[in-house]
């Protein structure tokens, strides 16, 4: 009898100690995946994988679990009640929520209620149902990002007025940005897979306490699929295989993605290829935008050759592959190991502000101006310890290293003469973070960082004529640049209702630049920048009930020069050149905001925010001398001398606010609407708008949902640009432009209609078509060289097994 009872004892232990918990749609009685459980501390965190399962072994015997999913209610309950359940718990669809799980505030999962800041977070089902066609398109879903786009193959997102080095990119919590992005537009961001995004979060406003440079708007925060165990013995296989159509561009689009896990491996494997051919426009708008004309080579010369249909932006095509491999290990519930592999390789493809920028006869001026492929690679090792000690509850270490290779390949017309520059930046980083709940009421998150870019840049000078090549001028000095930052974060709650969240970091930055004099007549071979920064923030979350939210944030930020700041040679607009200027300091951003969310009832929910930044010292690019002399010749054209300077202030303010209504009968209703205004400092003392400062722009929808359809029509709007409010180096670009009724450039209001559907054919394939643009507007959205695309009809196939 002894030993039946021992082996009765022990079963039920085994069985409590690898617990599957399942948890399904109580409508649909579909499994749900990524659905967060979490502990009431927060130290204890797991998701359910694309079967709705997860281990819960990690919460035997706790009192207070808590089990909740975008679009859910949340549900509280304790390992007792769920083992009463047979460990199925069945979610109801929520009518709204003003708190969710979200990881790019402190780079620990968080609930959104407790961050002081305001950050929007982008789904799985979003992406899903909007069907982005690349990562900068993604970003667009949350009606938050204003999207810039000089050709097909780029997006460069504006955010609070901010734009390219002002804001960071962190994929898998490692820091994207590198030493030469530049203060014009990237167009980095594509090299991100939106079909490998498991979730993607904008956080708004200076994040340099966590993130360090460049964190001035806002931090793009990117989390790819992650592996997933096998709850049992068996082996977890789960995955998508997914075509994709759209015929605004002829795109051809295929993915596949594939998991596979055991109790302490698991496996994710993704790959994606595209094709897109070139971009027409609408049919209904400027006639600036239309494409008359365009080169190519034929018989050894450049010949101007009218365009078919001047609705299609020739050259604009171009194509992409991306692949992901992630490995996973947790030996214990202890030590989580995850390495990832990326590699993101484009065609060359055409700048197309390039293309459409002409002589003063009206010609083309460039006989071609692409960009070589661009490629990005990286190697992420990432540990997580969860034990409690005296200094640490978990500890992440993450060790990275990143390559980048991009080249500019450019050519005056009916000139045999062609430049080729390229670039290659070698990227590593350490990044330690750690939490330390110090009472029920105080926790501590603090870190370490230490990133090193080695850049090396070349340039070659080839006649394609008689295929002689030499070594010509390079963009960016032999470099390499440093940044060392620590960092610590007091979380304090002074009763459940009020919160005050407080940090501060220092960081060190280093630059090391050799100079080539062979073809410039620099006055310096060589340039060192060694200097520090500090930054803070302070914060306040309260929450009188359940339906409030009303926090407030004061915070700065700082972007320390790098190797584009101060060591570049490039045309920035005809008769103008940039030369080197070692001389630069680092600009600091001074950031206050206030954001309310509230329930009204159970059906609406109002979210606005209010926010105002100061620039000062800012990274700006004025008229200098070389050698005296304000004039070189460049590219054999006389050319205005300019560098990048401490040489200015800027200011930006605005708004955004959002509604959502849940309409009955699976109906709903949401608009976000963004309203920025910004001025800088010209090198006369005089005012001009800020470049960055997107005009008014939003997003209305209308949805309806069901089980299996998921239904939504849309109006994207954007606001006028008149001339008087136009940048003063906007101006400089009329090309880009519509012709206003006195003959200046301004950029037109407008909007799109868009129809966005998704039905379940099945339990394994789902079917996504959407008719963008239906009222076929042509439009090119502010400061943008491409046109957007006309009448676009996507459809997509989506087999999960």
């Amino acid at each position: 009898m002894l030993k039946i009872y021992f082996w009765i004892v022990l079963l039920t232990t085994t069985v409590g100690f690898s617990q599957t918990l399942t948890i399904k749609d109580k409508e649909s009685k579909e499994p749900l995946e990524a659905v967060a459980i979490v502990s009431k501390d927060g130290k204890t965190y797991i998701t359910t994988n694309a079967k709705g399962q997860a281990d819960i072994k990690a919460f035997v015997n706790l009192k207070h679990i808590v089990i909740q999913s975008f679009g859910y209610e949340r549900v509280v309950t304790s390992y007792a009640d769920l083992q009463a359940a047979s460990f199925v718990v069945f979610l109801k669809p929520a009518l709204l929520s003003v708190n969710e799980v979200v990881v790019s505030a402190n780079r620990w999962k968080q609930q959104s209620a407790e961050i002081p800041a305001k950050i929007s977070s982008i789904q799985t089902k979003d992406i899903a149902l909007q069907n982005p066609q690349t990562a900068a398109d993604l970003l667009t879903i949350s009606g938050k990002v204003f999207m810039q786009k000089s050709q097909q193959g780029g997006g460069s997102p504006m955010i609070r007025g901010f734009a390219t080095n002002r804001l960071l990119y962190a994929i898998d919590g490692v820091r994207m940005n590198t030493a030469i992005f530049r203060g014009g537009n990237i167009q980095n961001v594509i090299s991100l897979d939106p079909f490998a995004t498991e979730k993607a979060e904008v956080l708004f406003g200076p994040s340099s306490v966590i993130y360090g440079s460049d964190a001035i708007g806002g931090v793009m925060s990117f989390q790819t699929l992650t592996p997933q165990f096998s709850k049992n013995e068996k082996t977890f296989i789960s995955g998508n295989a997914i075509t994709r159509y759209s015929s605004a561009n002829s795109e051809k689009t295929g993915h596949f993605d594939v998991n596979l896990g055991w109790k302490k491996w698991a496996s994710v494997t993704s790959f994606s290829s595209n094709d897109f051919g070139d971009l027409r426009m609408g049919s209904r708008g400027p006639g600036e935008y239309l494409r008359p004309f365009y080169v190519i080579r034929q018989n050894g010369e450049d010949v101007i050759v009218a365009n078919e249909n001047p609705l299609v932006q020739k050259p604009t095509a171009y194509s992409q592959i991306n692949l992901m491999q992630k490995i996973r290990f947790a030996p214990n519930e202890k030590w989580d190991f995850q390495y990832g592999f990326h590699w993101s390789e484009t065609s060359s493809y055409s700048r197309y502000d390039r293309h459409i920028r002409y002589t003063n006869a009206g010609l083309p001026r460039y006989g071609q101006f692409d960009y070589g492929p661009q490629k990005w690679m990286m190697n992420n090792l990432s540990i997580l310890h969860q034990s409690k000690s005296i200094l640490v509850d978990e500890l992440s270490v993450r060790l990275a290293h990143q390559f980048f290779e991009e080249s500019r390949i450019s050519r005056n017309i009916n000139n045999p003469n062609r430049q080729i520059r390229t670039e290659e930046v070698n990227a590593y980083s350490v990044n330690i973070d750690a939490t330390k709940a110090t009472s029920e009421k105080n926790k501590i998150f603090y870190g370490f960082e230490y990133v090193l870019n080695d850049v090396n840049s070349k340039g070659i000078n080839e006649n394609i004529v008689t295929n002689e090549s030499a070594i010509g001028p390079a963009r960016y000095p032999q470099a390499t640049w440093q940044s060392i930052g620590i960092y610590l974060n007091n979380q304090y709650k002074f009763t459940e209702k009020t919160l005050l969240q407080s940090g501060l970091r220092y960081n060190q930055f280093l630059l090391n630049a050799d100079f080539d004099t062979t073809f410039y007549p620099f006055p310096f071979t060589e340039a060192t920048l060694n200097d520090g920064a500090l930054t803070g923030s302070v914060g306040v979350v309260h929450r009188p009930n359940e339906r409030w939210v009303i926090s407030t944030n004061l915070a700065t930020a700082f972007r320390s020069p790098n190797v584009d700041d101060m060591g570049k040679v490039f045309d920035s607009e005809p008769g103008s050149v940039v030369v080197p200027n070692p001389n630069l300091k680092a600009e600091y951003a001074y950031n206050v905001d206030i954001n309310v969310a509230k329930l009204i009832g159970n059906n609406i929910k109002v979210d606005v925010s209010g926010y105002y930044t100061l620039l000062d010292n800012a990274l700006v690019r004025r008229d200098f001398t070389l050698n005296g002399e304000d004039q070189i010749l460049y590219d054999d054209e006389l050319s205005q001398v300019q560098a990048i300077q401490n040489a200015a202030k800027a200011n930006v303010y605005g708004f955004q606010a959002g509604v959502e209504v849940k309409l009955p009968s699976g109906f709903n209703f949401s608009t976000d609407l963004n309203f920025q205004q910004g001025e800088e400092e010209l090198d006369n003392g005089e005012k001009s708008p800020s470049r960055h400062a997107a005009p008014f722009f939003g997003i209305t929808r209308l949805g309806y949902a069901t089980t299996k359809l998921d239904f939504q029509i849309n109006v994207q709007y954007s606001d006028e640009v008149r001339y008087s409010h136009l940048a003063e180096e906007e101006r400089g670009k009329p090309e880009i432009y519509a012709v206003d009724a006195n003959g200046n450039p301004y950029s037109p209001s407008w909007y799109t209609i868009n129809l966005k559907s998704m039905y379940k054919l099945t339990n394994n394939f789902t079917l996504t078509a959407g008719l963008e643009n239906i009222t076929d507007q042509r439009y090119r959205p502010y400061s943008s060289g491409m046109v957007a695309p006309g009448k676009n009809f996507v459809m997509a196939l989506r087999a999960k097994f």
